[in-house]
C-alpha cells in the first residue's frame, strides 16, 4: 500500500496521513521524520507534531537517507514531509538526478508508505533560482509519487479527498 497526502502549508495534510495510517497498521507505525533544525521557529512547529503524534508512532529522524532508513523495517511508515527532504537534499548539495534516483530506490521496495508532501504550485514565481527550482522539483517529485501511490489525496482546511 502506497498513499500521498498533497496539500497546502497548514492544510491539515499530515493530521490526515497520520489518522489514515494509523488506521490501517496493524502495528505501531514508523513517523519517518525528515526536518533539520535550522531555527527555533522550526523547532516549534516540529514540538507541535511530535505532540499531534503522542506515543501512536515509532519516530525515525533521517533528513536524507530515506532508502537507507526504511531497510528492513516491517512496519507502514509515515514520510513526513516529502518537500523537507527535497530542501534538505538541495540544501546539501544533491541535485535533481541524485533526488530521483532515492526516490526511486525507496519506491522499488515492498515497503507500506504513506508520503507527505506540500503543494507549492500555486504560489508566486520565486525571486530567486533556488526557490524556483525548489518549486519546480517538488512538482515534479509530487507527479512521481502520485504514479508510484495507488491512493493519492488532496488536502484542503483539513479536509482530504481522493483523488486516485
Amino acid at each position: 500500500m502506497r498513499a500521498l497526502f498533497i496539500g497546502g502549508i497548514k492544510s491539515g495534510k499530515s493530521k490526515n496521513a497520520e489518522n489514515y495510517i494509523l488506521a490501517f497498521a496493524k502495528e505501531k507505525p514508523i513517523y519517518l521524520a525528515t526536518t533539520e533544525f535550522f531555527d527555533e521557529e522550526m523547532r516549534e512547529r516540529v514540538a507541535k507534531h511530535q505532540t499531534q503524534r503522542d506515543e501512536k508512532f515509532i519516530t525515525l529522524e533521517e533528513p536524507l537517507n530515506l532508502y537507507e532508513a526504511t531497510q528492513n523495517q516491517e512496519a507502514p511508515i509515515l514520510l513526513e514531509c516529502v518537500s523537507m527532504w527535497i530542501n534538505n537534499m538541495l540544501y546539501h548539495g544533491k541535485n535533481e538526478a541524485e533526488i530521483f534516483a532515492a526516490l526511486t530506490a525507496l519506491t522499488s521496495t515492498n515497503a507500506n508508505i504513506v508520503f507527505v508532501i506540500n503543494d507549492v504550485s500555486c504560489s508566486v514565481i520565486g525571486e530567486n533560482r533556488l526557490v524556483r527550482d525548489f518549486v519546480d522539483i517538488n512538482g515534479r517529485v509530487a507527479q512521481f509519487l502520485a504514479q508510484q501511490c495507488e491512493e493519492v489525496y488532496n488536502t484542503v482546511a483539513g479536509i482530504s479527498v481522493r483523488i486516485k
